[in-house]
């Protein structure tokens, strides 16, 4: 192996750096002069200096924004009646008050003593399927639901549901 180079090799070489140092100086950037300040600084102080600011969107009034106002009803201990009854009254009452969600806990049902009565299932909870059917069947009541869900872990699991009510103040 040589570690000599050739004559034709240097010149190349030497014409490559040449030919870069002549393309780096067209296209170096000038440093501008601290007497004239460029436009977008001088853009700049004129909008911090001017009385005309931008409006902060976060601070206006929405008019569509319905805020969540939740209210929340435990059934545990009712029985089927009481707890139709109660429901019945909590659902108007809400609505009355322009309350958008309700949580009903009823439980799951797995201390209920349905055992004493041998019509009643043993594998199911009396309220958590009793109180959505007398809702669902009510139209009285559904008049002013939007919709009813089975609520998350945190509030209550299987053992709750929500029920998403219309907005009053729209309410025909």
């Amino acid at each position: 192996m040589s570690n000599k180079i050739s004559n034709k090799d240097r010149e190349d070489w030497e014409n490559f750096l040449n030919d870069k140092e002549k393309a780096l100086s067209k296209n170096s950037i000038k440093i501008k002069s601290a007497k004239s300040p460029d436009k977008n600084t001088q853009d700049w102080e004129n909008f911090l200096n001017s009385k005309e600011k931008i409006p902060n969107k976060d601070f206006h009034k929405k008019r569509n924004v319905r805020h969540e106002r939740i209210k929340k009803i435990d059934l545990h201990g009712y029985t089927i009646e009481e707890a139709n009854k109660a429901i019945e009254q909590f659902i108007r009452k809400s609505f009355e008050e322009n309350a958008t969600k309700i949580i009903v806990i009823t439980g799951k049902g797995l201390r209920s003593k349905n055992v004493e009565n041998p019509y009643l299932s043993k594998d199911l909870s009396i309220l958590k399927y009793s109180v959505p059917e007398f809702i669902e069947n009510n139209k009285s009541l559904t008049q002013f639901i939007i919709e009813t869900t089975d609520a998350k872990i945190e509030d209550g699991g299987s053992g709750a549901f929500y029920i998403y009510l219309k907005n009053k103040n729209k309410f025909r």
